[in-house]
């Protein structure tokens, strides 16, 4: 191995078993915020509000950009009573309690695989080349670790461990399965991108869309895990929400008709609203998803999927993908860190 392997325990790939009857289907779906706040201390989240104070592009959802002193001046502080600690630690506690929870429920069902629908910011890909929907076939999974310098901020280090970008993670993956999408969708005419190998980690590698979600919710265990990856940030060639629905529907079929005998868990990772937070948009889009209000998630618009709210996006694909399940739970806290309402909206979601 070129690498080191973080964990000891992860050392073979799991294959999954061909059977004359197909028996592969999606059991669980989930979907989970990724916010530096959830890999932080409540009362370290001030540290995170300060570089919003420095922030000269807020997104907001009309598709405007601002800064933060703009932000103020048009919001005023109207989230200063919940932007304190008191607050930060009550937010974090049940938002912990969430992630136990659904760590739970993904033991539970056991799955062979994992497929997680995130967004690469710059951490494997680059503009040199940034597909809209790739699907990563290789074997192995390497984490991209974070290089940090004396200039950055404290909380950055500590987030990076929380993420796996601490240093060079190695995590298996799902070649069989992926294989078998790529292919089901080109045939289908779905053009797909494709990715079998990070070359150097140290460059570039898998980012925090996948390290959290493995970090936080295998509880240690070595699942293999089928990394679907969508440009959510960048321009000009972001899907729109109605072709991300409709992916996750073709993903979903093709799992359907496997050939191969695996239970599949599928993961949106990210969101909600941020960085500044929209508590409408946030509660529009989990009601939609409670009611499987398709046509609401299809008319998410450009504005309410800039910048970090564009990962409204990956939660769009899996609802595709889990359209026959029920959404049985969910929980949300607007995550208000500063008092003009920069944050996150920080969502938690379960379809069994």
């Amino acid at each position: 191995m070129p690498f080191a392997i973080a964990r000891s325990n992860i050392v073979h790939l799991v294959k999954l078993k061909e059977r004359k009857c197909p028996m592969a289907k999606i059991v669980l779906g989930l979907a989970a915020s990724h916010t530096p706040m959830l890999a932080l201390e409540g009362k370290r989240w001030s540290e995170r509000a300060a570089d919003d104070l420095k922030n000269k592009a807020l997104n907001l959802s009309d598709g405007r950009y601002v800064s933060y002193d703009e932000l103020a001046r048009e919001n005023g502080a109207p989230y200063a009573a919940l932007a304190t600690e008191a607050k930060f630690l009550e937010i974090e506690a049940a938002s912990q309690k969430a992630l136990d929870y659904m760590a739970d429920r993904l033991a539970q069902v056991a799955p062979d695989v994992v497929l997680i629908v995130g967004d690469d910011q710059a951490e494997l890909f680059s503009l040199s080349n940034m597909p809209a929907i790739s699907i990563f076939y290789g074997e192995e999974i390497l984490t991209h670790e974070r290089h940090l310098t004396p200039q950055t901020p404290n909380w950055i280090g500590t987030v990076m461990k929380g993420y796996a970008m601490d240093a060079v993670h190695t995590f298996p993956g799902c070649p069989e399965l992926a294989r078998e999408l790529i292919h089901g969708l080109i045939e289908n005419d779905v053009d797909i991108g494709a990715a079998a190998k990070v070359d150097d980690p140290h460059k570039a590698g898998f980012g925090h869309a996948y390290g959290f979600i493995i970090e936080r919710l295998f509880k240690g265990k070595s699942i293999p895990v089928l990394p679907v990856l969508l440009n959510t940030y960048f321009p000009p060639n972001a899907p729109t929400a109605r072709r991300a629905y409709g992916v996750g529907q073709a993903i979903a079929s093709l799992i359907s008709r496997s050939k191969l005998d695996a239970r599949v868990a599928v993961v949106a990772s990210g969101g909600l609203s941020h960085f500044v937070v929209d508590e409408k948009l946030d509660r529009k889009v989990l009601d939609a998803i409670k009611r499987k209000d398709v046509s609401v998630l299809k008319s998410l618009t450009r504005g309410e999927l800039n910048s970090g709210s564009s990962e409204l996006l990956n939660w769009v694909m899996v609802a595709g993908m889990s359209e026959h399940l029920d959404n049985d739970w969910t929980e949300y806290y607007p995550g208000y860190r500063t008092p003009a309402g920069t944050g996150t909206g920080i969502g938690f979601a379960v379809w069994s």
